[in-house]
Protein backbone atom coordinates (compact mmCIF):
# COMPACT_ATOMS: atom_id res chain seq x y z
CA UNK A 1 0.00 0.00 0.00
CA UNK A 2 1.42 3.20 -0.96
CA UNK A 3 1.08 4.55 2.85
CA UNK A 4 3.95 2.55 3.33
CA UNK A 5 5.09 2.50 -0.29
CA UNK A 6 9.25 4.01 -0.58
CA UNK A 7 11.81 4.18 -2.97
CA UNK A 8 13.48 1.25 -1.90
CA UNK A 9 17.11 1.91 -2.36
CA UNK A 10 18.42 -1.27 -3.67
CA UNK A 11 21.14 -0.35 -6.08
CA UNK A 12 23.48 -0.77 -3.33
CA UNK A 13 22.02 -4.05 -3.43
CA UNK A 14 22.35 -4.96 -7.25
CA UNK A 15 25.45 -2.42 -8.18
CA UNK A 16 27.30 -2.58 -4.88
CA UNK A 17 27.11 -6.54 -4.97
CA UNK A 18 25.79 -6.54 -1.91
CA UNK A 19 23.68 -9.75 -2.70
CA UNK A 20 26.01 -10.61 -5.91
CA UNK A 21 27.50 -12.97 -3.87
CA UNK A 22 24.73 -15.07 -3.52
CA UNK A 23 23.43 -15.62 -6.59
CA UNK A 24 22.37 -18.91 -7.91
CA UNK A 25 21.32 -18.00 -11.36
CA UNK A 26 22.91 -20.20 -14.32
CA UNK A 27 24.56 -19.18 -17.25
CA UNK A 28 21.39 -18.23 -19.04
CA UNK A 29 19.99 -16.17 -16.53
CA UNK A 30 16.91 -18.17 -15.26
CA UNK A 31 17.36 -19.42 -11.72
CA UNK A 32 19.06 -22.50 -10.75
CA UNK A 33 16.83 -23.62 -8.35
CA UNK A 34 13.29 -22.63 -10.45
CA UNK A 35 12.25 -26.25 -11.65
CA UNK A 36 12.59 -28.03 -8.17
CA UNK A 37 9.25 -28.59 -6.84
CA UNK A 38 8.17 -28.47 -3.15
CA UNK A 39 9.78 -31.23 -1.51
CA UNK A 40 5.96 -32.54 -0.27
CA UNK A 41 7.42 -35.47 1.11
CA UNK A 42 9.51 -33.83 3.57
CA UNK A 43 6.33 -30.96 4.27
CA UNK A 44 5.53 -32.89 7.13
CA UNK A 45 7.16 -32.19 10.78
CA UNK A 46 7.56 -35.35 12.57
CA UNK A 47 6.51 -35.53 15.79
CA UNK A 48 10.03 -35.04 17.34
CA UNK A 49 11.20 -32.61 15.00
CA UNK A 50 10.91 -28.71 16.06
CA UNK A 51 11.99 -26.65 13.05
CA UNK A 52 12.08 -22.55 14.03
CA UNK A 53 11.88 -20.32 11.47
CA UNK A 54 13.06 -16.63 11.69
CA UNK A 55 10.47 -13.85 10.19
CA UNK A 56 11.55 -10.45 9.47
CA UNK A 57 9.19 -7.79 7.94
CA UNK A 58 8.90 -4.15 8.65
CA UNK A 59 7.29 -2.45 11.70
CA UNK A 60 3.72 -1.04 11.01
CA UNK A 61 1.37 0.58 13.25
CA UNK A 62 -0.22 -0.84 16.07
CA UNK A 63 -3.21 -2.43 14.28
CA UNK A 64 -0.56 -4.24 11.64
CA UNK A 65 1.27 -5.45 14.27
CA UNK A 66 -1.74 -6.63 15.50
CA UNK A 67 -2.34 -8.26 12.94
CA UNK A 68 0.55 -10.00 11.98
CA UNK A 69 0.81 -11.08 15.81
CA UNK A 70 -2.76 -12.94 15.73
CA UNK A 71 -1.63 -14.60 12.29
CA UNK A 72 1.79 -15.98 13.89
CA UNK A 73 0.05 -16.96 16.51
CA UNK A 74 -2.74 -18.97 15.02
CA UNK A 75 -0.05 -20.16 12.39
CA UNK A 76 1.78 -21.85 15.67
CA UNK A 77 -1.24 -23.34 17.33
CA UNK A 78 -2.18 -25.24 13.98
CA UNK A 79 1.57 -26.38 13.42
CA UNK A 80 3.24 -26.82 17.23
CA UNK A 81 6.50 -28.19 15.68
CA UNK A 82 6.79 -25.37 13.60
CA UNK A 83 7.59 -22.15 15.87
CA UNK A 84 7.91 -18.51 14.67
CA UNK A 85 10.16 -15.80 15.32
CA UNK A 86 9.00 -12.59 13.88
CA UNK A 87 11.21 -9.59 14.13
CA UNK A 88 9.32 -6.32 13.57
CA UNK A 89 11.95 -3.68 12.08
CA UNK A 90 11.77 0.07 12.36
CA UNK A 91 10.84 0.88 8.51
CA UNK A 92 13.85 3.45 8.07
CA UNK A 93 16.14 0.64 9.34
CA UNK A 94 14.54 -2.32 7.34
CA UNK A 95 15.95 -2.37 3.97
CA UNK A 96 19.31 -1.50 5.49
CA UNK A 97 18.99 -4.41 8.22
CA UNK A 98 17.77 -7.18 5.38
CA UNK A 99 20.13 -6.39 3.04
CA UNK A 100 23.25 -6.64 5.74
CA UNK A 101 21.77 -9.68 6.24
CA UNK A 102 21.82 -11.04 3.14
CA UNK A 103 25.20 -9.94 2.45
CA UNK A 104 26.54 -11.98 5.39
CA UNK A 105 24.79 -15.26 4.14
CA UNK A 106 22.62 -15.25 7.19
CA UNK A 107 19.38 -13.43 5.98
CA UNK A 108 15.76 -14.72 7.94
CA UNK A 109 14.09 -17.42 6.20
CA UNK A 110 10.59 -15.82 5.21
CA UNK A 111 11.13 -11.52 4.32
CA UNK A 112 8.95 -9.18 3.95
CA UNK A 113 9.26 -6.65 0.77
CA UNK A 114 8.03 -4.37 -1.34
CA UNK A 115 6.76 -5.45 -5.02
CA UNK A 116 9.13 -2.98 -6.94
CA UNK A 117 11.74 -4.94 -5.30
CA UNK A 118 11.22 -8.08 -6.26
CA UNK A 119 13.68 -8.07 -9.53
CA UNK A 120 16.74 -6.74 -7.34
CA UNK A 121 16.13 -9.37 -4.76
CA UNK A 122 15.32 -12.51 -6.96
CA UNK A 123 18.22 -11.26 -10.17
CA UNK A 124 20.64 -11.07 -7.19
CA UNK A 125 19.48 -14.79 -6.26
CA UNK A 126 18.48 -14.11 -2.47
CA UNK A 127 14.75 -15.34 -2.73
CA UNK A 128 13.11 -19.05 -3.35
CA UNK A 129 10.93 -19.21 -6.47
CA UNK A 130 7.34 -19.83 -4.99
CA UNK A 131 5.92 -21.13 -8.42
CA UNK A 132 6.28 -24.64 -7.83
CA UNK A 133 4.76 -24.04 -4.23
CA UNK A 134 1.56 -21.83 -5.63
CA UNK A 135 1.20 -24.52 -7.98
CA UNK A 136 0.99 -27.07 -5.72
CA UNK A 137 -1.44 -25.43 -3.06
CA UNK A 138 -1.19 -22.19 -3.43
CA UNK A 139 -5.02 -21.62 -5.11
CA UNK A 140 -3.08 -19.27 -8.31
CA UNK A 141 -6.24 -19.16 -9.75
CA UNK A 142 -7.90 -16.95 -6.60
CA UNK A 143 -5.53 -13.99 -7.25
CA UNK A 144 -5.29 -12.17 -10.01
CA UNK A 145 -2.88 -12.78 -13.30
CA UNK A 146 -1.71 -9.17 -13.27
CA UNK A 147 -1.27 -9.25 -9.33
CA UNK A 148 0.98 -12.36 -9.70
CA UNK A 149 3.00 -10.96 -12.26
CA UNK A 150 3.96 -8.07 -10.23
CA UNK A 151 6.36 -10.77 -8.15
CA UNK A 152 7.22 -12.39 -11.27
CA UNK A 153 10.79 -12.46 -12.58
CA UNK A 154 11.91 -14.81 -15.13
CA UNK A 155 8.81 -16.39 -15.45
CA UNK A 156 9.29 -17.60 -11.73
CA UNK A 157 7.10 -15.96 -8.76
CA UNK A 158 9.09 -15.13 -6.19
CA UNK A 159 6.68 -13.20 -3.08
CA UNK A 160 3.10 -14.02 -1.88
CA UNK A 161 1.00 -11.14 -2.05
CA UNK A 162 -0.87 -10.23 1.32
CA UNK A 163 -2.63 -7.05 0.31
CA UNK A 164 -3.19 -4.58 -2.40
CA UNK A 165 -3.97 -1.13 -2.99
CA UNK A 166 -5.42 1.46 -5.81
CA UNK A 167 -5.87 4.92 -6.67
CA UNK A 168 -8.99 6.65 -8.07
CA UNK A 169 -10.23 9.96 -8.85
CA UNK A 170 -11.64 11.99 -6.12
CA UNK A 171 -13.88 15.08 -7.11
CA UNK A 172 -15.12 18.03 -5.12
CA UNK A 173 -18.73 17.19 -5.51
CA UNK A 174 -20.21 20.66 -4.82
CA UNK A 175 -17.61 22.72 -6.90
CA UNK A 176 -18.97 20.19 -10.01
CA UNK A 177 -22.74 20.82 -9.14
CA UNK A 178 -22.33 24.86 -8.43
CA UNK A 179 -20.33 24.90 -12.35
CA UNK A 180 -23.38 22.69 -13.86
CA UNK A 181 -20.65 20.17 -14.58
CA UNK A 182 -22.09 16.43 -14.72
CA UNK A 183 -21.06 13.97 -12.17
CA UNK A 184 -18.60 11.18 -13.16
CA UNK A 185 -19.95 7.54 -13.36
CA UNK A 186 -19.23 5.48 -9.91
CA UNK A 187 -19.33 2.89 -12.58
CA UNK A 188 -15.56 1.20 -12.40
CA UNK A 189 -15.72 -0.04 -15.82
CA UNK A 190 -17.06 3.80 -16.57
CA UNK A 191 -14.32 6.35 -16.17
CA UNK A 192 -13.95 9.37 -17.89
CA UNK A 193 -11.45 9.89 -20.21
CA UNK A 194 -8.61 12.61 -19.70
CA UNK A 195 -10.10 15.54 -22.01
CA UNK A 196 -13.82 14.70 -19.98
CA UNK A 197 -11.13 15.97 -16.64
CA UNK A 198 -9.22 18.44 -18.32
CA UNK A 199 -12.58 20.10 -19.11
CA UNK A 200 -14.09 19.90 -15.99
CA UNK A 201 -10.42 21.28 -14.19
CA UNK A 202 -10.87 24.17 -16.67
CA UNK A 203 -14.10 24.95 -15.54
CA UNK A 204 -13.33 24.67 -11.49
CA UNK A 205 -10.01 26.55 -12.21
CA UNK A 206 -9.70 29.79 -10.38
CA UNK A 207 -5.95 30.51 -9.75
CA UNK A 208 -6.77 34.19 -8.40
CA UNK A 209 -9.02 32.67 -5.75
CA UNK A 210 -6.03 30.04 -4.90
CA UNK A 211 -8.64 27.06 -6.24
CA UNK A 212 -6.87 25.15 -8.69
CA UNK A 213 -8.21 22.33 -11.29
CA UNK A 214 -6.56 18.97 -10.31
CA UNK A 215 -3.27 17.57 -9.24
CA UNK A 216 -2.92 15.04 -11.16
CA UNK A 217 -0.51 12.66 -9.72
CA UNK A 218 0.10 14.25 -6.04
CA UNK A 219 2.70 16.49 -7.07
CA UNK A 220 6.69 15.96 -7.18
CA UNK A 221 7.43 13.88 -4.59
CA UNK A 222 10.26 10.70 -3.82
CA UNK A 223 10.65 8.59 -7.26
CA UNK A 224 8.44 6.15 -5.58
CA UNK A 225 5.23 8.18 -5.94
CA UNK A 226 6.23 9.01 -9.29
CA UNK A 227 5.97 4.96 -10.32
CA UNK A 228 2.92 4.81 -8.45
CA UNK A 229 0.88 8.02 -9.60
CA UNK A 230 2.02 8.75 -12.88
CA UNK A 231 3.11 5.60 -14.56
CA UNK A 232 -0.45 4.79 -15.04
CA UNK A 233 -0.91 7.92 -16.83
CA UNK A 234 1.45 6.58 -19.49
CA UNK A 235 -0.11 3.53 -19.59
CA UNK A 236 -3.51 5.07 -20.34
CA UNK A 237 -1.94 6.79 -23.28
CA UNK A 238 -0.85 3.55 -24.48
CA UNK A 239 2.58 4.34 -23.84
CA UNK A 240 5.17 1.66 -22.10
CA UNK A 241 8.24 2.82 -19.66
CA UNK A 242 10.57 -0.64 -20.54
CA UNK A 243 10.74 -3.50 -22.60
CA UNK A 244 9.00 -6.55 -20.86
CA UNK A 245 11.78 -8.22 -20.04
CA UNK A 246 13.29 -5.21 -17.72
CA UNK A 247 16.19 -4.50 -19.50
CA UNK A 248 15.83 -1.35 -21.59
CA UNK A 249 13.55 1.90 -22.42
CA UNK A 250 14.92 2.27 -25.40
CA UNK A 251 11.85 2.00 -27.92
CA UNK A 252 9.11 2.22 -25.27
CA UNK A 253 10.28 5.54 -23.16
CA UNK A 254 10.67 7.03 -26.12
CA UNK A 255 7.71 6.25 -28.19
CA UNK A 256 5.09 8.44 -29.42
CA UNK A 257 2.40 7.68 -27.30
CA UNK A 258 4.57 7.73 -24.13
CA UNK A 259 5.71 10.99 -25.17
CA UNK A 260 2.00 11.94 -25.88
CA UNK A 261 1.27 11.33 -22.27
CA UNK A 262 4.42 13.32 -20.77
CA UNK A 263 3.06 16.29 -22.88
CA UNK A 264 -0.21 15.84 -21.55
CA UNK A 265 0.74 15.68 -18.41
CA UNK A 266 2.90 18.96 -18.46
CA UNK A 267 -0.09 21.09 -20.44
CA UNK A 268 -2.07 20.85 -17.09
CA UNK A 269 0.97 22.63 -15.58
CA UNK A 270 2.32 25.12 -18.42
CA UNK A 271 -0.57 25.37 -21.19
CA UNK A 272 -3.82 24.59 -19.17
CA UNK A 273 -2.55 26.10 -16.01
CA UNK A 274 -5.32 24.14 -13.97
CA UNK A 275 -2.47 22.33 -12.00
CA UNK A 276 0.01 24.19 -9.55
CA UNK A 277 3.78 22.72 -8.42
CA UNK A 278 2.77 23.55 -4.72
CA UNK A 279 -0.55 24.03 -2.89
CA UNK A 280 -1.25 25.20 0.57
CA UNK A 281 -1.74 22.24 3.31
CA UNK A 282 -4.67 19.96 2.50
CA UNK A 283 -6.08 21.89 -0.70
CA UNK A 284 -8.80 19.14 -1.62
CA UNK A 285 -10.59 19.13 1.70
CA UNK A 286 -9.96 22.55 2.12
CA UNK A 287 -11.78 23.73 -1.03
CA UNK A 288 -8.72 24.78 -2.90
CA UNK A 289 -8.61 21.74 -5.43
CA UNK A 290 -11.51 20.53 -7.43
CA UNK A 291 -10.37 17.38 -8.60
CA UNK A 292 -7.20 14.84 -6.87
CA UNK A 293 -5.91 11.37 -8.05
CA UNK A 294 -5.74 9.94 -4.72
CA UNK A 295 -5.24 6.71 -2.93
CA UNK A 296 -7.82 3.97 -0.92
CA UNK A 297 -6.25 4.91 2.21
CA UNK A 298 -7.06 8.60 1.90
CA UNK A 299 -10.86 7.55 2.77
CA UNK A 300 -9.89 6.90 6.25
CA UNK A 301 -7.25 10.24 6.53
CA UNK A 302 -10.27 12.76 5.20
CA UNK A 303 -12.79 10.59 7.17
CA UNK A 304 -10.43 11.31 10.55
CA UNK A 305 -9.28 14.55 9.90
CA UNK A 306 -12.05 16.40 8.30
CA UNK A 307 -15.03 14.86 9.77
CA UNK A 308 -16.66 18.03 8.21
CA UNK A 309 -16.06 17.37 4.54
CA UNK A 310 -18.22 14.30 3.90
CA UNK A 311 -18.23 11.97 1.09
CA UNK A 312 -21.21 11.93 -0.61
CA UNK A 313 -22.32 15.57 0.04
CA UNK A 314 -18.96 17.09 -0.33
CA UNK A 315 -17.10 15.33 -2.43
CA UNK A 316 -17.47 11.75 -4.78
CA UNK A 317 -15.11 9.17 -5.96
CA UNK A 318 -14.73 8.12 -9.54
CA UNK A 319 -12.27 5.60 -11.26
CA UNK A 320 -9.12 6.29 -12.64
CA UNK A 321 -9.29 8.76 -15.92
CA UNK A 322 -8.14 6.81 -19.11
CA UNK A 323 -6.80 7.73 -22.44
CA UNK A 324 -6.52 5.29 -24.89
CA UNK A 325 -6.95 2.12 -22.04
CA UNK A 326 -8.04 1.98 -18.34
CA UNK A 327 -4.73 1.02 -16.27
CA UNK A 328 -3.73 1.46 -12.39
CA UNK A 329 -0.08 0.21 -10.58
CA UNK A 330 -0.71 -2.53 -8.46
CA UNK A 331 1.71 -4.17 -5.63
CA UNK A 332 1.94 -3.74 -2.16
CA UNK A 333 4.24 -5.41 0.66
CA UNK A 334 4.77 -9.14 -0.41
CA UNK A 335 6.10 -12.31 1.61
CA UNK A 336 8.95 -13.91 0.42
CA UNK A 337 11.81 -16.89 0.94
CA UNK A 338 15.23 -16.97 1.36
CA UNK A 339 16.74 -18.85 -0.75
CA UNK A 340 18.97 -20.00 1.95
CA UNK A 341 16.61 -21.11 4.26
CA UNK A 342 17.05 -24.12 5.33
CA UNK A 343 13.85 -25.03 5.75
CA UNK A 344 11.74 -23.59 2.69
CA UNK A 345 9.12 -25.83 3.02
CA UNK A 346 7.96 -25.03 6.29
CA UNK A 347 8.58 -21.57 5.44
CA UNK A 348 6.15 -21.80 2.77
CA UNK A 349 3.01 -23.21 5.02
CA UNK A 350 3.54 -20.13 6.89
CA UNK A 351 3.97 -18.02 3.99
CA UNK A 352 0.58 -19.39 2.52
CA UNK A 353 -1.06 -19.64 6.01
CA UNK A 354 -0.52 -15.72 6.48
CA UNK A 355 -1.57 -14.74 2.34
CA UNK A 356 -4.09 -17.56 2.10
CA UNK A 357 -7.75 -16.70 2.18
CA UNK A 358 -8.11 -16.86 6.01
CA UNK A 359 -5.01 -14.89 6.59
CA UNK A 360 -6.14 -12.16 4.05
CA UNK A 361 -9.31 -11.91 5.79
CA UNK A 362 -7.73 -12.06 9.43
CA UNK A 363 -5.26 -9.64 7.87
CA UNK A 364 -7.36 -6.83 6.17
CA UNK A 365 -10.60 -7.52 9.28
CA UNK A 366 -8.52 -5.30 11.12
CA UNK A 367 -6.22 -3.23 9.35
CA UNK A 368 -9.07 -2.66 6.83
CA UNK A 369 -6.70 -2.81 3.86
CA UNK A 370 -7.69 -4.71 0.82
CA UNK A 371 -7.22 -8.36 0.16
CA UNK A 372 -5.29 -9.56 -2.87
CA UNK A 373 -7.16 -12.94 -3.23
CA UNK A 374 -10.64 -12.38 -4.88
CA UNK A 375 -12.34 -14.76 -2.26
CA UNK A 376 -11.09 -12.31 0.58
CA UNK A 377 -12.59 -9.25 -1.15
CA UNK A 378 -15.85 -11.19 -1.75
CA UNK A 379 -16.18 -11.68 1.93
CA UNK A 380 -16.03 -7.94 2.79
CA UNK A 381 -19.45 -5.93 1.71
CA UNK A 382 -18.08 -2.83 2.61
CA UNK A 383 -15.37 -3.91 -0.68
CA UNK A 384 -18.00 -5.07 -3.09
CA UNK A 385 -20.10 -1.24 -2.16
CA UNK A 386 -19.26 2.26 -3.19
CA UNK A 387 -16.59 3.26 -3.16
CA UNK A 388 -14.19 0.64 -2.04
CA UNK A 389 -15.57 -1.06 -4.79
CA UNK A 390 -14.10 1.28 -7.42
CA UNK A 391 -10.19 0.45 -6.08
CA UNK A 392 -10.74 -3.03 -5.85
CA UNK A 393 -12.48 -4.02 -9.15
CA UNK A 394 -9.63 -1.18 -10.63
CA UNK A 395 -6.94 -3.21 -9.63
CA UNK A 396 -8.82 -6.84 -10.43
CA UNK A 397 -9.29 -6.01 -13.65
CA UNK A 398 -7.06 -2.93 -14.61
CA UNK A 399 -3.98 -3.52 -12.42
CA UNK A 400 -0.68 -3.37 -14.25
CA UNK A 401 2.87 -4.12 -12.63
CA UNK A 402 5.72 -1.37 -12.32
CA UNK A 403 8.68 -1.90 -14.51
CA UNK A 404 9.68 -5.40 -12.72
CA UNK A 405 13.74 -4.97 -13.39
CA UNK A 406 16.71 -5.26 -11.06
CA UNK A 407 17.50 -1.33 -11.16
CA UNK A 408 14.00 -0.14 -10.41
CA UNK A 409 15.13 2.25 -8.37
CA UNK A 410 17.50 3.91 -10.63
CA UNK A 411 15.00 3.55 -13.60
CA UNK A 412 12.06 5.42 -11.36
CA UNK A 413 14.60 8.18 -10.25
CA UNK A 414 14.97 8.72 -13.88
CA UNK A 415 11.65 8.75 -15.21
CA UNK A 416 10.84 10.80 -11.96
CA UNK A 417 13.77 13.63 -13.32
CA UNK A 418 12.16 13.63 -16.72
CA UNK A 419 8.67 14.26 -15.45
CA UNK A 420 10.02 16.83 -13.74
CA UNK A 421 12.28 18.41 -16.04
CA UNK A 422 9.56 18.12 -19.15
CA UNK A 423 7.31 20.29 -16.10
CA UNK A 424 8.96 22.02 -14.12
CA UNK A 425 12.10 22.88 -16.11
CA UNK A 426 10.12 22.90 -19.15
CA UNK A 427 12.78 20.81 -21.04
CA UNK A 428 12.35 19.54 -24.42
CA UNK A 429 10.81 16.25 -23.79
CA UNK A 430 12.51 14.68 -27.01
CA UNK A 431 16.03 15.71 -25.03
CA UNK A 432 14.49 14.47 -21.03
CA UNK A 433 13.78 11.56 -22.26
CA UNK A 434 17.04 10.84 -24.16
CA UNK A 435 18.34 11.53 -21.59
CA UNK A 436 17.03 9.07 -18.77
CA UNK A 437 16.60 6.29 -21.22
CA UNK A 438 20.71 6.93 -21.45
CA UNK A 439 20.24 6.70 -17.58
CA UNK A 440 18.26 3.36 -17.50
CA UNK A 441 21.13 1.65 -19.95
CA UNK A 442 23.85 2.71 -17.99
CA UNK A 443 22.52 0.93 -14.68
CA UNK A 444 21.24 -2.33 -16.27
CA UNK A 445 25.32 -2.16 -17.87
CA UNK A 446 26.43 -2.00 -14.68
CA UNK A 447 24.16 -4.67 -13.20
CA UNK A 448 25.30 -6.95 -16.25
CA UNK A 449 28.87 -5.74 -15.62
CA UNK A 450 28.40 -6.63 -11.95
CA UNK A 451 27.04 -10.19 -12.36
CA UNK A 452 30.27 -10.63 -14.61
CA UNK A 453 32.63 -10.75 -11.59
Amino acid sequence: MLKKLSQTVVSAIVVGGLLAGCSTQSDNGTSATSSSAPKQADSTVKKEDKVKLTFWRNSGNDTENAAYDKLVASFMEKYPNISVEMTPIPYSDYDTKLRVSIASGSPPDIMALDAPTVGSYANAGALKPLTAYFKADGNMEDVPKSTLATYTYQNEIYMAPLTESSIAMFYNKKMFQAKGIPLPSKNPDEPWTWDQVLDAAKKINDPANGIFGIDPAQGFGSAGGTAYFKYPIIWQFGGEIMSPDGTTSKGYLDSAQTKKAIQFFSDLYNKDKVSALEYPPDPFPNGKLGITIDGSWSLTNLKEKFPNFKLGEDYDIAPLPKGTAQAVANGSWALGISSKSKNPDEAWKFVNWVTGHDGQKTYAGMTKDIPSRYSAAKDFPELNEYPKNIFVIQNQKYGRPRPITPIFPQMSDAVNKMFEDVTIGKRNIDASIAEAITTIDKANADVKAQQKK
